[in-house]
């Protein structure tokens, strides 16, 4: 009887094994799935991108009984000193970060300095009310050569994507340059302004990681410097030069700049 009932379970078995080896194949374990990228730490890179700006320089000067200008000159001379300057240039230069991941939330501060090719310029000018066809030309140039922020981030992580927007200080060295002449009498004046600024910066971005420690970026910044003036009392006209210091110059500036740039990183 042993024999017998050993034999049974032989043959049971024989023939259950496709069955047995079918349902080892269905209940094996899942192929392991790859972790999210990690976006905490240091990372350092490179950026580059192009840059445009926008400036709005204005010259004025005042009536001096003694002075050079006809009453109906100085309102002539503001209205076509009222100016617009679109200018554009390239960047590039180097960032550091650290980042903060918190589940999907990533908090970080981000600083770089770059090379900030910018300038443009612009002329006006008028026909003298009082004195036509004699005329007046204003000519005004703005530059920057270099930018440097500090910002903070806050971003959204999405397996190897981060969404972010930042926002901070941004400060750059601002150059303007005016220069006064007319047709009358030959008159000239000119003057120059460098000022480093610190004005602010705001922005989005999109981030990918790739390749281990590998990731690149591509952001939108508005950057936006401000407004600033100096005085000149250097006009002179007819030949030889005669001075007339009382026709007090002003000129202001100011400097905006919207700028795209892509960048690639080494996560530490």
């Amino acid at each position: 009887m042993k024999t017998f009932l050993r034999g049974l379970a032989f043959i049971a078995l024989t023939f259950n094994a496709p069955a047995f080896a079918a349902d080892m194949a269905v209940k094996a374990p899942p192929a392991p799935v790859a972790p999210a990228f990690s976006w905490n730490g240091w990372y350092a890179g490179l950026v580059a991108g192009g840059e445009w700006g926008h400036s709005d320089p204005a010259t004025s000067t005042v009536f001096s009984p003694t002075g050079y200008f006809a009453t109906s000159s100085v309102p002539a001379i503001a209205a076509a000193g009222a100016q617009h300057i679109n200018s554009s240039g390239g960047t590039v230069g180097g960032e550091l970060g650290y980042n903060w991941q918190v589940g999907s939330a990533v908090f970080g501060v981000e600083t770089d300095i770059s090379w900030f090719g910018l300038s443009g310029s612009t002329s006006s000018g008028a026909v003298y009310p009082c004195c036509a066809p004699t005329a007046f030309t204003i000519n005004s140039s703005v530059s920057t050569d270099w930018l440097w922020t500090l910002r903070p981030r806050l971003g959204l992580a999405v397996d190897h994507w981060l969404l972010y927007a930042t926002g901070g200080l941004a400060v750059s060295d601002v150059k303007a340059n005016f220069l006064f002449t007319d047709t009358f009498a030959t008159a000239l004046e000119s003057a120059s302004v460098s000022s480093t600024r610190a004005g602010w910066v705001a922005g989005v971005g999109a981030e990918y990681a790739f390749a281990g420690s590998w990731s690149v970026k591509l952001e939108y910044l508005h950057v936006d410097l401000g407004s600033f003036s100096t005085n000149s009392s250097n006009l002179t006209a007819f030949t030889p030069p005669v001075a007339f210091p009382t026709n007090v110059f002003s000129h202001s500036i100011d400097l905006k700049s919207d700028v795209v740039r892509a960048g690639v990183n080494f996560h530490l």
